[in-house]
């Protein structure tokens, strides 16, 4: 298939009816959310990103002609990421792969491109729930089940034990204890890690500057991330991206 001239004559198109693309970052942070297990974030985004789908100006590209289908192709691009995003990030393959047959499979028999427009935010949020009870399964009591929550909710900030223990009003050397006890990891190399993972992710699914995965991450600077990266990884985040520049990490 020759595709030179029909791609000359799409982007002609595109110029001239001023199509313009998603944004990748930010499609790309949804993902990330899904990955991550930030529930409530996914439902929220989706909510504000679903009328564009409808009204045709979502700049996601038109993959067919007709609407029905069109809305069915996107969904299947978009099950193809999640899954194997959420497969680095610890979901089991099977069940991963399982689950996007199945959306894809309900996508197949949908009548209307609202129906798969229910199934595309039922899916994010199916993935993002099981990520949230995958990285929280080993942990029992509630102060800690919530203090989860609110660290992968919040890896663009500085968390400190004393910020974290007082939004669950307990005693920081008591709550330092009792995080430790269930997830046995300290609070700092809990949040160091869970960032260092969202780091790694993005450094080879995205085209961000590492100063610009530092500054999302919460870290003071490219170097404060790269130092804290480096004790992580046993190398620059310039290195590890150059190595998996297009894998999953």
């Amino acid at each position: 298939m020759q595709t030179d001239k029909i791609l000359d004559y799409r982007l002609f198109l595109q110029r001239e009816e001023k199509f313009i693309r998603a944004d990748y970052f930010a499609e790309f942070r949804q993902y990330n959310r899904i990955r991550n297990g930030e529930v409530e974030a996914v439902k929220e985004r989706f909510e504000i990103v679903r009328p564009t789908y409808l009204n045709g100006k979502d700049g996601r590209g038109v993959l067919s002609q007709d609407p029905l289908r069109n809305s069915i192709y996107h969904l299947v691009s978009s099950a193809a990421i999640i899954s194997r995003l959420c497969i680095d990030g610890g979901m089991d393959m099977n069940t991963a792969y399982t689950l996007s047959d199945i959306y894809i499979n309900a996508a197949d028999e949908a009548e209307s491109v609202d129906q798969v427009l229910d199934l595309i935010a039922t899916m994010q949020i199916d993935y993002a729930t099981r990520m949230r009870s995958l990285k929280k399964s080993n942990v029992v009591n509630f102060h800690i089940r919530r203090t989860l929550d609110y660290i992968y909710n919040n890896l663009n900030k500085s968390l400190t034990v004393t910020e974290l223990a007082a939004l669950e009003d307990l005693n920081p050397v008591y709550f330092s204890r009792l995080f430790i006890s269930e997830t046995g990891k300290k609070v700092s190399d809990f949040i160091a890690e869970a960032k260092i993972q969202t780091a790694k992710n993005m450094l080879c699914h995205s085209e961000y500057s590492i100063l610009e995965i530092a500054m999302s991450l919460g870290y003071s600077s490219q170097s404060a991330f790269s130092n804290a990266f480096k004790k992580n990884c046993d190398m620059t985040p310039k290195k590890y991206r150059d190595l998996n520049n297009g894998k999953m990490s």
